[in-house]
């Protein structure tokens, strides 16, 4: 449906143009307006603009504002030129255009005489801020995006309060799925408190990319649209998956009706009324893949690799992995004598062992033993400490599949039949295109989603049959290739271990430098500006 009305957006363009091309001179034949970029170069002689601006109207969503310049100035120079005219061009530029064009007779006067008619300084400042963001956008889309690091799920190789740019040519970049949007708003706009959308909803277009210079390699550090960002709560925001929320839920629903004495159902009965709940008492809006949350993780397994995790230890096609020289896992510290862990003591970890305050916890509750991430090289240095008596790193085993659990498995596939964990997980293979696999019941919540959501079929489960598209079916050929994504601060990222694949139209770019680093648990002048971190290359 988006095509079809973009397509009759273009018609209505071409339509007025070829109104209009006669009206000018003879020589413009109507016909001419249906000739890809000649009749560009002609509008733009008919308004007296040079012919690069061609190369403006090349970019997808920024060429939506070239657009609307375009029809005010053939406004301008067929008489329209007041208020009203130039507001409802701006904005309207594919519904205006052909309406003035057929609704009466329009007349060449041409352009402004600005010797006669200088433009004000209002009118001056207008042109630039709209080039510029005609540039700025442009380059923000297909060239390099500023990010900053919000969380700590990439310590210590990036730092919250890191400020880096997004490299989008590594990999090609993307063109927009929703070319009508507020210049640099992501998905919502300021002030709005993520209520009002920054983009057109009714118009989305098919997901592109164009060629980069380089493929998504193994440990590339990459910025990507969150997978499970499809549905959002509007208040939640990045917080909480709509989909674990649905657990988290049901899991509540389940306790209290085991505590009432009901007998035990199904877990499709608790997510129903987990749904049904959800969609009654919260808000929640649905986004394209472009106007997801950016995330930023380590790509530690690409299309057609078998990945698994022992003990927290990642092996890739049965190899040890990459580990980033500052790695971090969460270590559980015990001393000699009590700490009380106030402000100035975490201050005092914070200055000792680099740990974030934040991340800081008292695992017993006497003041013995604390939980607190450490890279490797922490480690050596924390033991040192005459009263540290115990260094342990935490491992999350697998549960017993018979075990008794609750409804949030929380580790992806997120059903009770995958018993994984984040030190435990898998071998799993990552899809890539063209690949096709056997498919099994057992097997389908792997790869449900991709099959369901990311590529886009009808997927049921019937007498036990799976059928795609109304087929039934025992393989699946996938359309696209697959990553696989994991923070290098092991125990604190939300990543596939907990969501699953991140499918190629959602990679955004490749993060390559980091020009400003703020440490936010710190005053500016003493040592929160990090100029050791500044100006670094990302690895």
């Amino acid at each position: 449906m988006s095509l079809i009305i973009s397509l009759l957006l273009l018609l209505a363009i071409l339509v007025g143009l070829s109104k209009l091309f006669p009206l000018v001179d003879e020589k413009y034949k109507s016909w001419y307006a249906f000739i890809p970029v000649y009749n560009l170069y002609i509008w733009l002689k008919i308004i007296e603009k040079p012919w690069w601006w061609i190369i403006l109207l090349l970019f997808p969503g920024p060429n939506i504002l070239m657009i609307s310049i375009m029809v005010v100035n053939t406004g301008t120079v067929f008489g329209y030129r007041e208020t009203k005219d130039v507001v409802l061009g701006g904005f309207l530029p594919f519904f205006y255009l052909p309406y003035w064009s057929f609704s009466e007779q329009p007349k060449h006067i041409g352009q402004i005489d600005r010797v006669k008619f200088p433009k004000s300084s209002a009118m001056e400042w207008r042109d630039a801020i709209l080039f510029a963001v005609v540039a700025a956008s442009i380059i923000r889309t297909y060239t390099f995006e500023a990010f900053t690091i919000p969380t700590g799920s990439m310590e210590k190789s990036l730092l919250i309060g890191d400020y880096l740019f997004v490299d989008k040519l590594a990999y090609g970049p993307k063109t927009p799925i929703t070319p009508i949007a507020f210049p640099f708003a992501h998905h919502s706009l300021p002030l709005t408190n993520n209520t009002v959308p920054s983009y057109v909803k009714w118009l989305q277009l098919p997901a592109n990319r164009l060629p980069g210079y380089s493929s998504i390699k193994r440990n590339d550090v990459v910025v990507f649209n969150y997978p499970e960002g499809d549905t959002v709560d509007v208040e939640i925001q990045a917080n909480q998956s709509y989909y674990s929320m649905i657990r988290s839920v049901s899991q509540q629903a389940k306790r209290e009706e085991l505590a009432a004495g009901q007998p035990e159902k199904p877990d499709a009965y608790y997510y129903k009324i987990a749904k049904n709940y959800l969609l009654e008492n919260r808000k929640f809006t649905i986004r394209p893949v472009d106007k997801r949350e950016n995330y930023i993780k380590r790509c530690v397994a690409i299309a057609g690799d078998e990945i698994e995790i022992k003990e927290g230890i990642l092996y890739v096609n049965k190899e040890k992995s990459f580990m980033a020289e500052e790695m971090q896992y969460v270590y559980f510290v015990t001393f000699k004598n009590t700490i009380n862990l106030t402000d100035r003591a975490k201050a005092n970890f914070k200055k000792e062992y680099n740990v974030n305050l934040a991340s800081i916890m008292d695992a017993s509750g006497n003041g013995t033993t604390f939980r607190m991430p450490l890279t490797k090289e922490m480690v050596e240095k924390i033991k040192l400490d005459p009263n540290v008596v115990n260094v342990e790193r935490y491992i999350n085993p697998k549960p017993a599949l018979d075990a008794e659990r609750t409804l949030d498995y929380p580790y992806y596939p997120n059903v009770k039949s995958y018993n994984w964990t984040e030190d435990n997980f898998g071998p799993l293979v990552i899809p890539s295109a063209g690949m096709t696999i056997d498919l099994t019941i057992e097997n389908l919540p792997l790869f449900k989603r991709p099959i369901r959501v990311y590529e886009g079929n009808d997927l049921k489960v019937k007498n036990g049959k799976i059928w795609i598209n109304g087929e039934e079916t025992t393989t699946y050929t996938f359309k696209m290739n697959y990553y696989w994504l994991m923070g290098d601060n092991r125990h604190n990222s939300a990543d596939s271990r907990f969501w699953g694949f991140v499918p190629e139209d959602h990679v955004v770019g490749k993060a390559s430098f980091v020009w400003l680093s703020i440490d936010p648990e710190l005053p500016s002048f003493d040592g929160g500006l990090r100029f050791d971190k500044m100006f670094r290359t990302v690895k």
